[in-house]
């Protein structure tokens, strides 16, 4: 494959393993454990082997094994030893690399046999709170200082995306319990960040809640049809990139008239977004959640 990335720069590799550039050099000349080749202009060049060799390394490092003795164990026998540690430790660390590097590979097949792993002993929402979450949060950083790029995040968050809808379908075979509230999640109009929103859904549901999933990009007046057919409307959304600080106020403005006028339902937000809100006049109608958990604790 032609847009695998093959060759990282020191920058990428402390971007990827949480190790710093000088430490890395450091192990580099006192302990020869990374082998960079050089371009003309002496820059260091590393090769996808010694990105899995550091990520191995860094395993083990943070596992409490000094450098020193890592650097005296030969090379074949480090991904052992890396082995053992998941066996006896939590596979969370190990898989977020492992998560990385299907990610830098484009390998559909290490993901799945990664996720698979951590399926034998978790349950789908605690490898999404204790590794999707992590994991996204560190791709947000790589993403920002070009260490990955958009195409990287797209195949990375779809094949979470593909989970959350797999274990979602899995739930909806059961008629809906609690039949006081209807959850209506959607997106603003250009927003189509949804990973967020369709793991909200899959917590909706699994609590027995009737939800109606519009997805992304949704016109504030395509929803006023909903409010004929329900009462006690919860309106959920993710507003990470729309509405943009200076247009937040007037789409809430507009929810109201469109969708709200007579005050008996709910819109609950999340995502960066809602920083740029002025909290201490919120309309008793609006809630906003700085993470998914505390929305959850609301359920």
């Amino acid at each position: 494959m032609n847009n695998v990335k093959k060759i990282f720069s020191i920058r990428d590799l402390e971007n990827l393993s949480g190790i710093k550039a000088h430490t890395i050099r450091i192990w580099e000349k006192r302990y020869d454990l990374l082998s960079p080749e050089r371009t003309s202009t002496n820059i260091r060049n590393y090769s996808l082997a010694s990105l899995q060799k550091l990520l191995n390394i860094t395993l083990l490092y943070n596992n409490g094994y000094k450098i020193s003795k890592i650097a005296k164990v030969p090379e074949d026998e480090i991904p052992l030893l890396v082995k053992e540690i998941v066996a006896r430790n939590s596979f969370k660390n190990h898989s977020i690399n492992a998560f990385k590097l299907a990610m830098v590979n484009f390998d559909q097949t290490m993901f799945f046999n990664t996720y698979n792993r951590l399926l034998a002993d978790k349950s789908f929402r605690d490898i999404f709170y204790d590794v999707f979450i992590p994991l996204l949060n560190e791709l947000g950083l790589l993403w920002q200082t070009d260490t990955i790029s958009p195409s990287h995040e797209h195949f990375i968050t779809n094949l979470i995306k593909q989970k959350i809808i797999v274990n979602t379908d899995k739930l909806h075979s059961n008629e809906p319990t609690q039949k006081d509230k209807t959850f209506v999640l959607f997106l603003p109009e250009n927003e189509i960040h949804e990973l967020g929103l369709l793991f909200v859904n899959y917590e909706i549901t699994l609590r027995g809640f009737k939800s109606i999933y519009l997805g992304q990009t949704v016109p504030t007046e395509c929803l006023t049809d909903l409010t004929k057919y329900y009462e006690n409307l919860h309106f959920i959304s993710y507003f990470t990139v729309e509405p943009s600080k200076e247009k937040i106020d007037k789409y809430l403005e507009e929810f109201t008239k469109n969708v709200n006028q007579d005050g008996k339902s709910k819109l609950w937000i999340l995502g960066y977004q809602i920083q740029n809100l002025d909290k201490t006049n919120l309309s008793p109608s609006l809630r906003t959640f700085n993470s998914i958990d505390q929305l959850v604790q609301e359920l």
